[in-house]
């Protein structure tokens, strides 16, 4: 499992690490010291032994960036916000399709369709899917109903299976 903190806050503890080998400290002591594991440890005093304090340094993080800036994402977050409707669509729900339509219209930047996903979560944004009614559904009607109706039907329905069999 990986230890929290931030890539600038990890090194800070490699680097305290780094200066208490150096002061002459054991592995185990400066282990309990820091909190990290003790192959922690040992793995950051081989690292000094062979490429100096330098060799603590964070690595920056693999892959591309986003493509998107700050100031981007922000105007995203307020254009999907705003709804479908909005932005022009038939229907009050977002799909991949749609969001990298609105990215390439407002934003001018294409993303695929398939890595929209990924734009979407690292916002903070969770897929759903809108609960399929009926037009016609009065839910007046149902209130009433689950008021008068059905406490009636579950008792008969108890009655019913209480004379049944039985494990």
């Amino acid at each position: 499992m990986r230890t929290q903190g931030s890539a600038a806050e990890l090194e800070v503890r490699r680097r305290i690490a780094g200066k208490l080998l150096r002061d002459g400290r054991t592995v185990a002591e400066v282990a309990r010291l820091t909190g990290a594991g003790w192959s922690s440890v040992k793995r950051w005093k081989m690292a000094i032994e062979r490429g100096g304090m330098d060799a603590l340094a964070s690595k920056p993080h693999p892959g591309k960036p986003c493509r998107l800036s700050a100031a981007q994402r922000r105007k995203l977050v307020k254009l999907l916000e705003r709804g479908p409707l909005a932005a022009g669509y038939e229907t009050n729900l977002w799909t991949c399709p749609r969001v990298a339509d609105v990215i390439q219209k407002h934003l001018g930047v294409t993303y695929h369709v398939s890595h929209v996903w990924k734009v979407l979560r690292g916002l903070g944004w969770t897929p759903q899917k809108p609960e399929r009614r009926a037009r016609e559904r009065d839910e007046q009607a149902i209130a009433g109903w689950r008021k008068r109706d059905w406490p009636r039907l579950k008792k008969v329905a108890r009655r019913q299976s209480s004379v049944g069999l039985r494990r």
